[in-house]
């Protein structure tokens, strides 16, 4: 459990981020909150923000259900200001993800974005967003949302015929919409959140595929850290051999930064010991590897992600000698270490990890929670509010799992750690 020091202000503050949430609800999903909270129209309604909301609202609902810090001892019930209906909101992404206009029918695919009023916007189709699909059914079902059974069953599918590289045991990165060609491009973080997604389905489901192709990803992913000093290359070519000078000429790009990425360090920890901890339950055979790189993993994180230039907070990527290379501070890099630094204490039984989650809490009251609820998106190298990579506050997702974590056993997914916390499931 997380420290007393610093557990009302996390406990708080999850009521908080779902409460400044529900402004982004839109006809057709969820859309870009800007600075004020205000929806950005200019963004159109994007796969990967109404996936993440549709998920972040699941776990309200399940939170509310199970007591927890939006639970109903929390507020003063289901239309109360404090308190937004997380499982009418829920509901309504999980409608928008199969009947809105994201969902090709026609394809049995999902576009990356549409406007507004919600015509197609030209793009690729992109494995990312479509683990948001998967995520937020998994959640919602577990969440006894209606129609989350449907909406899983169809993500699944389109995740087979459109993503699942079964030769390479990973996922492709893109196709073209109209042909379906697939891009030759690969890329890590796509396979991180498609791990996330399998183990959410794992959860849901208790299909044992899911969890092996968690593994799969997982153990290749580690060959990696320890094939480039611990130092994840995030960009592949098709046959999956690293192209690490790629985007160097643009090196603070939001998807594809040039480089390694802190933050993935660190959201690869805590993804690694789930996975081995689910595979234990399972009685699955996983890499040593798993047992070891996951604190190696963060501690190197804080060594040369924290503050290397003078300043608190961890820097967005470093090269492969392991110097900073974009110094700006991203809100999510500081969300996922409180989540690796969780599960790592929960874990090892190591209640040392408790002092970085305080400081890290520190840092976010300081330079990050503009206001109770709104946490600013991106910092300089100095913690000034900054927009060079990121604008405004397009979801709570980071924010919101790194405030629910530390009151969580490790499990496969958020949702099914509040169900086993509240004993509903073993």
């Amino acid at each position: 459990m997380t420290s007393t020091a610093t557990r009302p202000l996390f406990d708080a503050e999850a009521r908080r981020l779902l409460r400044f949430g529900k402004r982004s609800r839109v006809l057709g999903g969820f859309g870009w909150l800007a600075d004020d909270g205000s929806v950005d129209a200019s963004r159109g309604i994007q796969l990967w923000i109404t996936g993440r909301m549709t998920h972040c609202f699941a776990l309200g609902h399940l939170l509310r259900e199970a007591g927890g810090p939006e639970g109903p001892e929390s507020t003063g019930g289901p239309e109360s200001p404090e308190s937004p209906d997380c499982l009418a909101l829920a509901e309504h992404g999980v409608a928008a993800l199969l009947d809105g206009p994201l969902h090709d029918r026609e394809a049995g695919a999902w576009r990356s974005r549409v406007a507004l009023e919600g015509a197609p916007v030209a793009g690729p189709l992109v494995s990312y967003d479509h683990s948001f699909v998967i995520l937020a059914a998994a959640s919602a079902l577990l969440a006894q949302v209606p129609r989350a059974g449907e909406l899983l069953e169809a993500g699944l599918e389109a995740f087979e015929r459109l993503w699942w590289d079964d030769d390479a045991g990973m996922v492709v990165d893109s196709r073209s919409p109209e042909t379906l060609e697939v891009d030759p491009y690969r890329g890590a973080n796509a396979n991180m959140h498609t791990v996330e997604a399998l183990l959410g389905a794992y959860a849901a489901t208790g299909h044992r595929l899911h969890l092996e192709r968690a593994l799969h990803i997982t153990s290749r992913i580690c060959k990696q850290f320890e094939a480039h000093d611990f130092r994840l290359p995030e960009h592949y070519d098709e046959s999956w051999s690293p192209l690490l000078e790629y985007n160097r000429e643009l090196p603070a790009d939001a998807f594809r930064p040039f480089g390694s990425t802190i933050g993935h360090w660190l959201e690869w920890s805590r993804l690694m010991v789930e996975v081995r901890t689910a595979c234990a339950r399972e009685g699955l055979d996983h890499p040593d590897g798993l047992e070891i790189i996951p604190q190696h993993m963060y501690r190197k994180a804080l060594l040369e992600g924290w503050g290397p230039d003078g300043q608190p907070g961890f820097v967005y990527t470093v090269d492969f000698d392991g110097r900073p290379v974009v110094g700006q501070r991203m809100y999510w890099v500081l969300c996922e270490a409180i989540g690796a630094a969780e599960t790592l204490r929960e874990s090892t039984g190591d209640t040392s990890y408790d002092l970085d989650v305080d400081m890290f809490a520190a840092w976010a009251r300081t330079y990050l929670i503009e206001r109770p609820g709104e946490w600013r998106e991106e910092l300089d190298s100095q913690n000034r509010p900054a927009s060079g990579t990121w604008s405004g506050k397009p979801d709570i997702y980071h924010a919101l799992q790194a405030m629910l974590i530390g009151t969580l056993p490790v499990a496969p997914s958020f949702a099914d750690g509040i169900l086993r916390r509240t004993g509903a499931r073993q």
